[in-house]
C-alpha cells in the first residue's frame, strides 16, 4: 500500500513532542464513530512516532484496521500550546516481545518503571505501531 509523504516536522515540533507529554489519539471505530484515549508515545529520530497498547483495547484494533489517526500533544503547563498530527500507520510490530521491549522502554521514558510494572507489562499482550505524521497543526505560538 503506497503512503502519502510524510509531513515536515519544525525544530520547534520536534522539540515539543521529545518532552514526555500525553498524547491523546483518535481513531475511527465501528459506524465512523470517533475514539480517543490517552496514550504514551515517543517520537523517534526519523520523524515516526511509536506507540503502544495492551491487546485487546478498542484504540488499537481501531488503529490496525483503518491505518489512520489523529494525535495531539498538549503542553501540560500551558494547554493552550499543543500540536496536532494526523498520521497513518506505517508499522505495525505484532512481535509481542518487542512490543514488550518498547512499553518497557516507555514506562522508562515516563519515569513510570519499577520491578512490578516492568513485570506486568513482559507478561501482558502488547502491539506497536509506528505512525507518520502526514499533517501537522502547531498551536505553540497561538
Amino acid at each position: 500500500m503506497d503512503l502519502p509523504p510524510p509531513a515536515a516536522l519544525p525544530d520547534r515540533v520536534r522539540e515539543h513532542l521529545a518532552r514526555p507529554l500525553y498524547a491523546v489519539i483518535s481513531t475511527v471505530g465501528t459506524g465512523r464513530a470517533p475514539h480517543q484515549a490517552v496514550i504514551w508515545y515517543r517520537l523517534e529520530p526519523d520523524g515516526r512516532v511509536l506507540v503502544n497498547s495492551r491487546m485487546p483495547r478498542r484504540w488499537p484494533e481501531e488503529l490496525e484496521r483503518e491505518r489512520q489517526a489523529s494525535l495531539a500533544f498538549v503542553d501540560l503547563e500551558d494547554p493552550l500550546r499543543w500540536v496536532g498530527l494526523q498520521c497513518v500507520v506505517e508499522t505495525v510490530v505484532d512481535d509481542v516481545e518487542q512490543a514488550r521491549d518498547d512499553i518497557v522502554a516507555l514506562s522508562v521514558r515516563y519515569g513510570e518503571e519499577d520491578e512490578d510494572s516492568t513485570a506486568a507489562f513482559r507478561s501482558q499482550q502488547r502491539i506497536s505501531f509506528r505512525l507518520r505524521a502526514i499533517a501537522v497543526a502547531d498551536h505553540l505560538d497561538d
